[in-house]
């Protein structure tokens, strides 16, 4: 029986953060929620409205032994703009923040290597901004968040075309690693 570990990862809108953790061998499961925040079972409006502190999460459950942490966040990085405190592409505001929320000491010191690593390749001019914080409760999203990307498909594609997110993956990460 695998030993399943927990590795939380906030990317702006949770919609863009499943697909690209789907499907890898060791990745057991991607569920949207929410965490960080300081009310108990915020439902989506109230995060989306800023009030209650939370920012749109992904949880993802893995098998360390097949899929590293660290592939896990290699992968994260590139899913983002790290440098931008305001959300995320066309999401505004604090509930669209990134944030990496370690489960242990060992993901703290991973996330805060690799940060550092990011910050040091000057990629970009700005500073890496993506907070790493200790892992609070996790609220799961509401079912109609769950796999948006394959239920809702061409709503997903929509919101992401719009978003701006693919132009900035592809100008800032693509062909540069």
């Amino acid at each position: 029986m695998p030993q399943l570990e927990k590795a939380i990862f906030a990317g702006g809108c949770f919609w863009c953060m499943v697909k690209p953790f789907t499907d890898f061998d060791g990745i057991y499961g991607v569920v949207s929620g929410y965490m960080g925040g300081s009310i108990e079972n915020p439902t989506y409006e109230q995060v989306k409205e800023g009030n209650s502190g939370h920012l749109e999460v992904v949880e993802i459950t893995y098998d360390p032994a097949v899929y590293p942490y660290e592939e896990l966040l290699a992968l994260y990085w590139p899913q983002i703009d790290p440098t931008d405190a305001g959300g995320q592409f066309q999401d505004r505001g604090h509930s669209y923040t990134t944030a990496i929320f370690y489960t242990n000491e060992l993901q703290r010191l991973a996330a805060e290597y690799s940060k550092s690593e990011l910050a040091a390749s000057g990629r970009f001019a700005k500073p890496i901004v993506t907070d790493i914080r200790p892992a609070e409760v996790f609220y799961i999203a509401e079912e109609y968040h769950q796999d948006f990307y394959k239920n809702e498909k061409e709503a997903y594609e929509a919101d992401r075309a719009q978003s701006g997110r693919d132009e900035f993956i592809q100008a800032n990460w693509e062909d540069r690693n």
